[in-house]
């Protein structure tokens, strides 16, 4: 007699004998047994989960001899020749090979003749989601009211492409994968019985390499013995599927822990020796690591079926949990990542490597060497620290004396030095700070122009500018202005230099350029490079990214409304301001000025500080040279960076904007007939829609 294998010879021919899927068994025993039977029954799942079994079943526990029930006698002659596959009255159709709708006419045909032996005829039709549309359509009525002497059995294990109308017609089981446990068991079973010898390990080699499928599992255990001359042995059913030695990952997690690149480099090594799946060992580690951590949150759960519990248990105890989740993270992402790198193996390196390099460190292994300096400027990094707190080294790891020096003193500020990254010692005494009130040097002196981005730094030791006071009606930071010049480095000084003047907060800066800028001298591009068009109180309207001739734009921010209206002189500059046509960075300049003082030709204008980045020795010339030209006369203008009390243009413009936006809103919002369509249809105007539209006579609309 032939050899049959163990997936035909182990085929289950009861209930009783089915592994698994007992959710499917309860309901069939059941209706069975209560003759509560339907006349089509349809079978899903994956491969090997036992569909064409348990339809070969239903047929014997119908046509048994003995009559209808959950327990087939399987000896009598009916229950033989199903299990031989002989039994006349069980047509089973693999629909993969029979497609056509001329295949299920003919099917059909046969259907309205009564069974030769049996009590019931049985259609078992494997891989039904084969059929054509047609030949669904020609199913569908026979499916719905067929012969009482009728019952289909249908399988598939792709139920998606099924229709609806097919599917309403059936009662569904879907049966399910196979645990390796259950595997694993079933073949202790089966090998038991057979007198083959084995281990546990190879068994669950085998039970997780079938993915779900006991069919697999029992062709895997066929090649297993042929392979194993006779036995099923863990190291042979490893080397037949290919699979990676637990131990060797164990030796990467090991090497991992206690930081051993090299260690981590000559387990690779090995490793490559079996030309293994890299993709693959990072998933066993990515196992092993999951295990760890049901370890680390229940220990009692961690199975011995790989034979390694004591191994687990130990990295459980061995690498903390943040470690843990840190290096399943990080394989899930260099998994993901491994067909972008030049070769599997070298992608594998680098996965182990970001893992050493960027494991967490605890306070024992702080890094032995500081780290490289970034080269940032504090100035640019931090514009609000003054250039004495700058000096102060403060903790950061970076910034250390690269030999023991004399402390600073209180009135000898600490000057950064260049950085030496083998120092990590902090200094003896920390450096006098200026009081965090008191205005930073660096920032009086220079206001770099917006096109020009260079660090803003300042030489320690250059003299303040001249300037003069006025009192500051409120204590907000103030930049004084002055001809923009390339700002100054700072040099690393091997000895403090001297103390700065600070400037008090009440002293506020007063621009004279007539010796700081002269006539001669133009610093920026002449101001034929501007478009000067005339100006219109009503309308201030800038396009600073153009008036800059920068690539990014610049956004006027809207002014703030004024504490006054404008009264006495500041009216007058309101009403002179249109008339002197400016545009660009002056127009916006003079837009935010209000007129203080006016003594024959000496004007004095209040600046708001917020435009002060836009506003130098050039721009108050050109101002000059309007007004010159209004009056027909020589005038001297000052500015001072004060917040004007009084309304400016700027502000005018915007209050009148919003004074035109809201009557637009009120107009549209009181509209008789807005008013009716959101009353009757429930409709709505849409916010930010509304524009109000100024000597234009527009056909009235809604939104």
């Amino acid at each position: 007699m032939s050899y049959q294998v163990l997936a035909r010879k182990w085929r289950p021919r009861s209930f009783r004998e089915m592994v698994g899927q007992t959710h499917v068994l309860k309901a069939l025993i059941n209706a069975l047994d209560s003759q509560r039977l339907h006349h089509a029954y349809l079978f899903t799942g994956t491969r090997g989960v036992g569909k064409t079994t348990i339809a070969r079943i239903i047929a014997k526990c119908l046509n048994c001899e003995t009559g209808i029930s959950s327990t087939p006698c399987g000896t009598c002659s009916v229950c033989r020749e199903i299990d031989e596959g002989r039994f006349v009255d069980l047509i089973e159709v693999d629909a993969a090979s029979r497609t056509k709708v001329e295949d299920t006419r003919e099917l059909l045909d046969n259907v309205q003749y009564s069974p030769s032996r049996g009590r019931f005829k049985v259609y078992l039709i494997d891989e039904v989601h084969m059929l054509s549309t047609s030949s669904f359509n020609a199913l569908l009525k026979t499916l719905e009211e067929p012969p009482p002497h009728v019952k289909f059995l249908l399988a598939t294990t792709d139920p998606q492409k099924l229709p609806v109308t097919v599917l309403s017609r059936c009662l569904q089981f879907s049966l399910k994968n196979m645990p390796p446990e259950r595997v694993v068991e079933h073949l202790n079973h089966v090998l038991g019985a057979e007198n083959i010898p084995f281990e546990d390990d190879a068994l669950w080699l085998l039970g997780r390499a079938a993915d779900g499928s006991m069919r697999d599992a029992m062709s895997l255990t066929d090649q297993a013995i042929a392979f194993g001359e006779g036995k099923v042995l863990a190291a042979d059913v490893r080397s037949m599927l290919g699979t990676l030695d637990h131990g060797q990952v164990y030796g990467v997690l090991h090497a991992l822990i206690e930081g051993d690149a090299r260690g981590l480099i000559e387990a690779v090594r090995q490793l490559a020796e079996q030309g293994p799946d890299w993709s693959g060992v990072l998933a066993e580690m990515l196992n092993v690591l999951h295990r760890v951590a049901i370890a680390q949150a229940l220990p009692d759960a961690v199975d011995n079926g790989q034979g390694d519990r004591e191994r687990v248990l130990q990295l459980a105890q061995a690498l903390p949990a943040e470690d843990v989740q840190f290096y399943y993270q990080m394989g899930l992402i260099g998994r993901r990542d491994l067909p972008l790198a030049p070769d599997p193996r070298s992608g594998f390196e680098m996965v182990l490597l970001r893992m050493l390099a960027f494991r967490p460190a605890g306070e024992g292994d702080a890094p032995k060497v500081a780290l490289k300096p970034l080269g940032i400027s504090q100035a640019k990094a931090d514009p609000q620290v003054t250039p004495v707190a700058d000096a102060a080294p403060a903790a950061s790891p970076t910034i250390a004396s690269a030999a023991p020096q004399a402390p600073a003193g209180p009135s000898q500020p600490a000057v950064p030095s260049q950085p030496e990254p083998p120092a990590v010692e902090p200094p003896a005494a920390p450096a006098v700070v200026a009081p965090a009130a008191t205005p930073a040097v660096a920032q009086a002196p220079t206001v770099t122009p917006p096109w020009e981005e260079m660090p803003a730094e300042v030489e320690p030791a250059a003299p303040a500018p001249v300037v003069s006071e006025a009192p500051a009606p409120a204590p907000e930071p103030v930049v004084a202005a002055s001809v923009p010049q390339p700002p100054v480095a700072v040099q690393p000084q091997p000895e403090p230099a001297a103390e700065l003047p600070v400037p008090e907060l009440a002293e506020v800066p007063v621009i004279d350029t007539s010796d700081l800028n002269p006539p001669d001298s133009d610093d920026e591009p002449p101001p034929g490079d501007y478009d000067y068009v005339s100006m219109d109180v009503d309308n201030l309207d800038y396009d600073f990214a153009d008036a800059l001739g920068g690539d990014q734009p610049q956004a006027e921010p809207e002014p703030e409304p004024a504490a006054m209206p404008a009264t006495g002189l500041a009216a007058e500059w309101l009403e002179l301001f249109p008339k002197l046509g400016l545009s660009g960075m002056t127009g916006s300049i003079a837009a935010n000025c209000t007129l203080i003082a006016a003594e024959g030709d000496k004007w004095l204008l209040h600046l708001d500080p917020g435009h002060s980045a836009l506003f130098n020795a050039t721009q108050q010339r050109r101002l000059n040279d309007a007004l010159n030209a209004y009056h027909g006369r020589e005038m001297q203008l000052n500015i001072e960076l004060i917040k004007p009390e009084q309304e400016t243009p700027a502000q005018a413009a915007a209050r009148k904007r919003a004074n035109r936006q809201r009557e637009a809103e009120a107009s549209i919002q009181n509209d008789p007939l807005v008013q009716q369509m959101i009353s009757q249809f429930a409709a709505s105007v849409r916010a930010g829609s509304i524009e109000p539209v100024d000597n234009v006579e527009l056909p009235r609309t809604t939104s």
